[in-house]
């Protein structure tokens, strides 16, 4: 690992393999997560669904990964990635096939609900991928690690349509198309834990010092950290409005006040448990040396909101847009919708990469303004565009975004190293926040609407990254099992 350049072919060093074999289990989750975006025109031909009940499946695709993402986070920082990465495959897998063998809108509707929790597989990656490589390369690192795995959704774009119209009939062919990523998920992950360790020989494995809530060092840190956590309640809250009566009327009226209330009720019992684990430090100050800037985690957070939170609602309607407004055959659209997530190959890693290189606070700078631009672009549309200017100008925004999601994991690792699940599980559930915000507002407007509305976001967040938002420099302080201290660089 003291290599300056990081060679993807030496597989014959313990790090890249752990790198192919950990990219390759996310590329799996995600097949297993988004095909349901490919799927979505021959679920809602097979079984009849309305407009609204197939956008519904999709927001409800994204929406537990939200509070899966930090769950895990806390979890893979105190158990390993070695054995979260397992269960998680396993697990993913088996509510998957339930999903693909249900025949009500009800039951599909709550097992794709339980499916996000697969989504959470790319938390345990970061910590993984952390442990293995040096600062000077997590970048490019988590870029491949992050790209190649994304791909999963353009994996499963280009496949399971195909399983689908020739196995099985109209009527099937879904089912066995999403039945069989689902074993292939559940097969990995019990080779997974045969094949990896948690971190190279001789190296210790820095685990969180609480469990609950993540540490801060400063009393306005404490005080942000409480607010932050309020969007993730917020998203399920606006899913639960979504399927009350006002809406999708999924639910009744009496069930979505009980939800309300119970989202309250663990809102403010977290609030109370990151006080409880960190109320000390308003008496105490940590020493300067092992203090953090949550403001750091912040901004990440929203950055990834727009990142990843487009990606995924992108990937999951772009095959109905194409259907819809451009009157394209299915199997067509999601070919086309498939280039959207092929690109994770090259954006996500060079967004790493080009971090590595120029810093980490100018690529987001530029990558965000790329974003922007792009996406104000597209709420311009309209169905006289010709498509190829249409998949064009949508894959140039997908290169911003999937480049900027390299870009904030290029950071994530940098911040604090015993906590990088739980910083990188807060990241990912803010991106499955924005997702879920994003596919929510796409199942209320038109498409062109959609675009403009992660326009405008998307310049919100390029203010608060050129104007807040600070390089990563010097060291982090991490205590020893023996209570020494050790000096990790983070550049």
């Amino acid at each position: 690992m003291s290599e300056s350049r990081l060679n993807v072919f030496n597989v014959k060093a313990a790090n890249i393999r752990i790198l192919h074999y950990t990219w390759f289990a996310f590329f799996l989750t995600f097949v297993v997560w988004l095909g349901l975006g490919p799927m979505m025109p021959f679920i809602k031909e097979a079984l009849q669904l309305s407009d609204q009940q197939a956008k519904v499946l999709l927001i409800l695709n994204v929406a537990m990964t939200i509070p899966a993402r930090i769950v895990v986070g806390m979890l893979v920082d105190r158990l390993g990635p070695r054995i979260m990465y397992t269960g998680i495959l396993i697990l993913g897998g088996l509510i998957s096939i339930a999903f693909a063998w249900v025949d009500s809108y009800e039951q599909l509707a709550l097992l794709r609900f339980l499916a996000g929790f697969i989504g959470a597989g790319f938390v345990v990656g970061i910590r993984m991928i952390g442990e293995w490589f040096p600062a000077r390369q997590t970048g490019l690192a988590q870029g491949i690690y992050g790209g190649w795995g994304n791909f999963g959704s353009a994996g499963a774009a280009m496949t399971l349509p195909f399983i689908a119209a020739n196995m099985g009939g109209a009527g099937e062919g879904w089912r066995i198309a999403l039945t069989v990523a689902s074993v292939a998920a559940i097969v990995y992950g019990l080779a997974y834990y045969f094949l990896v360790r948690d971190t190279p020989k001789g190296s210790t494995y820095f685990k969180s010092k609480k469990m609950g809530a993540m540490e801060v060092t400063g009393g306005g840190d404490l005080i942000l950290y409480i607010l932050m956590n309020a969007p993730l309640f917020l998203a399920l809250a606006l899913l639960t409005w979504k399927l009350s009566p006002a809406q999708m009327g999924l639910i009744d009226q009496n069930t979505s006040y009980v939800i309300y209330a119970i989202l309250t009720a663990i809102y403010l019992l977290q609030a109370w448990k990151i006080w409880q684990v960190n109320g000390h430090v308003l008496k105490t100050p940590l020493p300067e040396l092992h203090r953090y800037k949550f403001k750091q985690v912040a901004i990440l957070d929203w950055a990834y909101f727009v990142t990843f939170g487009t990606e995924l609602a992108v990937v999951s309607m772009l095959a109905m847009f194409y259907v819809s407004w451009f009157d394209i055959p299915k199997v067509s659209a999601a070919l086309l919708a498939g280039i959207y997530p092929f690109i994770n190959l090259v954006a996500r890693p060079g967004g790493g990469w080009i971090s590595d290189i120029i810093g980490r606070k100018r690529t987001l700078v530029i990558v965000f303004a790329g974003i922007t631009a792009s996406f104000l672009l597209l709420g311009m549309v309209d169905q006289t565009w010709p498509v190829w200017l249409v998949v064009g100008v949508t894959i140039v925004a997908g290169i911003f975004s999937k480049a900027g999601s390299g870009a904030v994991y290029a950071m994530v690792p940098l911040v604090q190293r015993r906590m990088t699940g739980q910083i990188a599980g807060m990241a990912g559930a803010f991106g499955n926040v924005g997702a879920v915000t994003f596919l929510t507002v796409n199942s209320l407007v038109d498409y062109d609407r959609f675009f403009l509305f992660i326009g405008l976001i998307a310049a919100v967040v390029f203010a608060l990254i050129v104007f807040y938002l600070e390089e990563p420099e010097g060291q982090i302080a991490e205590v020893m099992p023996d209570g020494t201290v050790q000096m990790i660089d983070v550049k």
